[in-house]
């Protein structure tokens, strides 16, 4: 007879959470409040121009691709549909009224049209809808080339513009794509796992690439002004609105994908993949990103960014700065102060309460699982979905 009283029915362990994607995720919103706070240095420096090129030639990209690796493909449930809602909808609209009274307050006009997003609020937009055609795009062979070819053929329709930032987002599309379906690939776990002669040799190599890239944005930069190069990065004209209306157009946006993934893969290599003292500040990057441009308002708007003599500081300033203000807004005092705009959780508004946790949601709006925001009172372990994972 067999004793089974101590028997236990074995469990899935946890997925133990990697900070390498918290890190990356950090990275990119420090890139997104440095270009935004560079810009008005554009203008009057050539090292402004080149860092900005440099920062716009890949890091939204980036970030579509960390969204997909974390996007599910299968048709979403009550829940998910939900958070849809939650995580996307209403931030939008809290901020684009926002926005609309600053502007109101500042300019003395404001046009609360939610048809047209408000300075970063595009991205938003993009989520939402990546989140909506994600699931038919993945019934097709070859998702990736039908990503690809949706984003070289938008720009040659005209009427396709920034209304809900649609050519933007139709513009971006491979990348969301590229990032999901690395998630089905082992070369993310294979670069985790890679031993130290390999990474050195990769992020030596990254290192060359990156500096290249920037070598090109300066030597050519009078070209690079005369053509207005950064409207190319923004995936949001036609080639027609670009000032390029050849047949030949696409083939510059098909070009400009590449080397984008090329920079977004030198840049993820040179991402720590361990924990880090910013890691944390990774899973909340969207405090910065809906925060950040309400800092930056006013040094815009103030005329101080346009003095041709303080450039080169100022640069280095709003660089240094940046990274600051990226982990001053993803602080927890920030969060507890501004989480009812950012993450709302009316329960008013549903018939019933498909999310039923308070505070902090457990996946920010990318799809990401965070940590628990503290250890549980009995100190056990929890359940799987108690536990500090990664979602796919």
């Amino acid at each position: 007879m067999v004793d089974t009283a101590n028997t236990e029915t074995p469990q899935k362990p946890a997925r133990r959470r990697v900070p390498y994607w918290d890190n990356i995720r950090f990275a990119c919103i420090v890139l997104v409040v440095a270009g935004h706070g560079i810009q008005r240095l554009t203008y009057d420096s050539d090292w402004a121009l080149t860092v900005y090129l440099a920062i716009y030639a890949f890091h939204m990209p980036a970030f579509a691709v960390v969204s997909g690796y974390f996007s599910k493909s299968e048709p979403p449930g009550r829940r998910q549909m939900s958070r849809v809602i939650t995580d996307i909808i209403l931030p939008y609209i809290i901020f684009e009224s926002v926005w609309t009274l600053v502007q109101f307050a500042v300019e003395g006009s404001g046009n609360l049209n939610p048809t047209q997003p408000s300075w970063t609020l595009w991205f938003l937009l993009a989520l939402g809808i990546f989140r909506l055609i994600l699931p038919y795009l993945a019934l097709f062979r070859f998702p990736v080339l039908w990503a690809v070819l949706i984003s070289v053929g938008v720009g040659y329709l005209d009427n396709v513009d920034s209304t809900f930032s649609l050519s933007r987002t139709l513009g971006i599309l491979p990348f969301f794509v590229i990032g999901w379906r690395l998630r089905t690939t082992p070369l993310a776990d294979a670069w985790l796992s890679a031993d130290r002669r390999m990474i050195v040799g990769v992020r030596a190599a990254a290192v060359g690439f990156l500096a290249l890239a920037v070598w090109v944005f300066w030597s050519g930069i009078d070209l690079w002004r005369m053509i207005d190069l950064r409207y190319w990065f923004f995936y949001d004209d036609s080639y027609k609105g670009l000032g390029e209306d050849q047949w030949w157009a696409g083939g510059v946006r098909l070009g400009l994908i590449v080397i984008a993934l090329l920079l977004v893969a030198a840049f993820f290599s040179l991402v720590p993949r361990r924990q880090t003292f910013f890691t944390t500040f990774g899973q909340y990057t969207m405090y910065a990103y809906l925060l950040h441009s309400f800092v930056l308002y006013p040094l815009r708007e103030t005329g101080i960014l346009r003095d041709e003599a303080t450039t080169r500081i100022w640069l280095v300033a709003m660089l240094i700065g940046s990274f600051l203000l990226a982990m001053a807004l993803s602080s927890r005092p920030v969060r507890r102060v501004f989480r009812p705009l950012i993450e709302p959780k009316p329960r008013w508004l549903f018939t019933d309460d498909p999310d039923r946790r308070r505070g902090e949601s457990r996946t920010d709006p990318t799809g990401s699982r965070r940590e628990p925001s503290r250890p549980r009172a009995d100190g056990a372990r929890g359940s799987a979905d108690d536990r500090s994972r990664e979602r796919g």
